[in-house]
């Protein structure tokens, strides 16, 4: 297996183990009374997210490809922010929009500095990852779309965080 093949595995075997994480506390935060917001565009961003990755297999990955590894190491950092995310969400972490009842918005971690880090390190992620592959192309267009769709993910999620940080 090239490490062309390596990484990309890695990585689909990374969002699975994401998928499942974010499902449980999904369900976990759904039965404590958290409520969805944005739920019309998440079919969206879930098909933007397979298209990515499944482009990726598809177009780049071969056991001749060749990586440009100045974009894999900053995958790997950006990768590192993303653990640090997690972290700071602990059991808030899901890739749906819920809003919890009665509990503050964090504050820790990333969150002290930024606001949706997660998107910043999604935005990263879909850029770098096609141009550790040497694709250009892929890393512009799933940017540009990614970009057009967290958009509209940041405009909801802001509304409906507006009443709790002025509480906070």
């Amino acid at each position: 297996m090239s490490w062309a093949t390596a990484l990309l595995v890695l990585v689909t075997l990374q969002r699975l183990a994401e998928l499942v994480h974010a499902r449980r506390n999904t369900r976990r935060l759904m039965a404590a009374g958290a409520v969805e917001i944005g739920a019309d565009h998440y079919p969206l961003l879930v098909m933007l997210h397979a298209s990515w990755l499944g482009a990726l297999w598809i177009l780049v990955a071969t056991d001749h490809a060749l990586l440009w590894w100045p974009a894999v190491y900053g995958y790997g950092m950006v990768e590192i922010a993303r653990i640090w995310v997690m972290a700071s969400l602990g059991r808030y972490w899901t890739t749906r929009i819920l809003i919890p009842r009665d509990v503050p918005l964090v504050r820790r971690g990333p969150y002290r500095f930024l606001r949706h880090p997660n998107y910043w390190v999604v935005a990263f992620e879909i850029a770098l990852l096609p141009l550790a592959f040497g694709s250009w192309s892929l890393a512009a267009v799933f940017s540009l779309l990614n970009a057009a769709v967290l958009f509209w993910r940041i405009r909801v999620e802001e509304t409906s965080l507006a009443a709790r940080r002025s509480v906070a």
